[in-house]
């Protein structure tokens, strides 16, 4: 199966102007979302990477979740750093505009789960420390 990422705001911007190699905004209905009324914004949209899916962002899935750096212990793909800041630009671009945001991150599969719900201040999450958690749901506060 495979991760998916969406992102819901209530800014009208069409996000498929930040599209680069590593970051592709699109409508919501390409990546199938299971749960798209989690999503509390008016404006939805399926985010992928490089990998044409959601794959290539950088997150954590089960045991301890948190925000951290890239560490060398644990190698981490470049492109799945550089479309992680990629996104982290545009959501914090978004919210100091005064525009909520919030993002799904879900394995889709045979077994769908209730994502978890969390706030997210960027404030205290830096671009590099940020990072995806499988099958939570940030809410971005300003």
């Amino acid at each position: 199966m495979c991760y998916m990422l969406y992102v819901s705001t209530s800014s009208r911007i069409d996000l498929s102007r930040y599209n680069s190699e590593y970051l592709r905004f699109g409508p919501p209905e390409r990546g199938a979302c299971p749960q798209p009324t989690i999503l509390e914004n008016e404006y939805k949209w399926f985010v992928g990477s490089m990998s044409e899916c959601s794959c290539t962002f950088r997150r954590l899935a089960g045991g301890d979740l948190g925000f951290d750096d890239p560490q060398d212990s644990l190698p981490e793909d470049e492109d799945e750093i550089k479309a992680t800041a990629e996104l982290y630009r545009v959501i914090a671009s978004l919210v100091q505009a005064g525009c909520k945001v919030d993002t799904l991150n879900i394995w889709l599969d045979d077994n769908p789960v209730q994502p978890t719900r969390i706030p997210v201040s960027l404030a205290e999450v830096s671009k590099k420390a940020f990072r995806f958690f499988e099958n939570y749901h940030f809410v971005f506060e300003p």
